[in-house]
């Protein structure tokens, strides 16, 4: 046997081994690992043939360039079917303006969602008890704790949607969480009208009015509901402001004030007034909501002569303004009615505005646009939003 024909059989056992036990093994093998394993296989059993074949490969006569390992008999692996697309809703944002959403479908940016909505009566006149209430677009509401008529003048929902607090017909402050459970008495002789009380953001404080018995306005304290003896840091200035809301940064804190709004540091130190405002022209008794840094305003602005609501617990809104400049902030209402506005932590602002016999919420995002609507449940038209939360 000579060295040629030696060449020749090795390359034709080479051949049949390609051919053979290539095949079948990639086909195995791409069944347990795919594509890329199979194509691993390949290559590794061609170099051990190249090995034992010896220079075959290189001096076999009239031979073509050897196979690439992509060369080798194919397997596609067979797709995985690829899931029907869920139809997105289309945003209400193309809605004819006045109309509400088909169904009262919500649609949110990944960014932008609406947060849980707390609601109460609309008018503690016509209620002697009644349940707060929650809802979230797309959920049903819910019932939470039952309260006085009392508590709803100034009750407050804190951050986080867990505790409530207010101030009872026999002036002491309360808190509880919303379903009723761990209620506690904090303190004693607070004014329930003008201040009620306020959660601070971060939920370590409220602010409180104390009650006193002579015609004299009490101070305006910060009690510390995460100190054992529920210390209370005094504000030094004396003024008659009411209604308070904070900012969702914890530095700005507007309170009514006279006729007008002014905006308060968390220490009481005034910080400076909303321009706008005078005895004899724009009015307003309750500020509802403030941005998150403070520089706008959701409340309800009026004439002397005009509705000025109920000043202890009126939550409607007409106007939002920037607190610099006094100006007018424009809203994507469709032509609807406003009726309230408040700021979320990220700065977009749950809309209300009604429709037909009830109301619709609309997500708007901090620079103004609409981002979805939503047709509030049929149980919260005689009901207004005290609170949203994240």
């Amino acid at each position: 046997m000579n060295d040629q024909r030696l060449r020749l059989d090795l390359t034709a056992l080479a051949d049949e081994v390609t051919s053979v036990d290539l095949r079948d093994r990639t086909l195995r093998t791409s069944r347990r690992l795919g594509i890329q394993r199979a194509v691993a296989t390949s290559a590794a059993a061609l170099v051990l043939i190249a090995a034992a074949a010896g220079t075959a490969f290189a001096i076999r006569p009239d031979q073509s360039p050897p196979p690439l390992p992509a060369d080798t008999p194919s397997v596609t692996a067979s797709p995985s079917p690829t899931p029907t697309p869920t139809p997105t809703p289309s945003s209400s944002a193309g809605d004819t303006p006045g109309a509400p959403p088909s169904g009262g479908s919500s649609t949110n940016t990944p960014s932008v969602q609406f947060g849980k909505l707390f609601y109460g009566p609309a008018s503690v006149a016509q209620v002697k008890t009644a349940n707060l209430r929650s809802w979230r677009p797309g959920d049903s509401s819910v019932r939470l704790l039952a309260l006085p008529d009392i508590a709803f003048m100034g009750l407050s929902v804190s951050s986080d949607g867990q505790r409530v607090a207010w101030v009872d017909d026999n002036s002491d402050l309360v808190v509880a969480d919303v379903d009723g459970s761990d209620k506690q008495k904090i303190r004693s002789r607070v004014d329930p009208y003008c201040v009620g009380a306020a959660w601070s953001p971060d939920r370590r404080q409220l602010l409180f009015r104390e009650l006193l018995e002579t015609s004299r306005p009490g101070r305006y304290g910060m009690l510390d509901m995460r100190s054992a003896v529920k210390a209370v840091r005094w504000w030094t200035s004396e003024f008659v402001p009411c209604n308070a809301v904070w900012s969702a940064d914890g530095k700005t804190i507007a309170m009514n004030n006279d006729y007008g709004v002014t905006l308060y540091g968390a220490d009481g130190t005034k910080k400076r007034v909303v321009p706008g405002f005078s005895e004899d022209g724009w009015q307003t008794n309750n500020v509802v909501s403030l941005a998150p840094d403070g520089s706008l305003i959701a409340l309800l602005r009026h004439k002397p002569d005009g509705d000025d609501g109920d000043v202890a617990r009126d939550l409607r809104v007409n106007v939002v303004l920037d607190t610099r400049t006094g100006k007018q902030v424009s809203l994507p209402l469709g032509g609807r009615t406003l009726d309230q506005v408040y700021f979320q932590t990220d700065g977009s602002m749950v809309v209300r505005v009604k429709t037909g016999s009830g109301h619709a919420v609309l997500l708007v995002d901090e620079d103004g646009k609409k981002i979805s609507e939503t047709v509030e449940p049929a149980t919260l038209k005689d009901m207004q939003i005290l609170a949203v939360v994240d």
